[in-house]
């Protein structure tokens, strides 16, 4: 499981992690990506490293 998070004051709205998640983690909330669906998260890591603001951070989650 993973924790998906957007820095909403760095993220300017480019979507770019919405159109590149091939699992659709991410919607549309006005301009700005959100994170709705976490749960289907693989953890590829291509919306950390390809978003241009560095707002997304991608964090693998202790089983407890």
């Amino acid at each position: 499981m993973f924790k998906v998070a957007i820095r909403k004051e760095w993220c300017k709205g480019c979507l770019f992690c919405y159109q590149i998640c091939p699992k659709k983690v991410f919607e549309k909330d006005a301009s700005l990506p959100k994170v709705a669906h976490e749960e289907k998260c693989i953890g590829c890591l291509l919306c950390e490293y390809l978003c241009p603001d560095l707002a997304i951070t991608v964090e693998k989650c202790q089983k407890e």
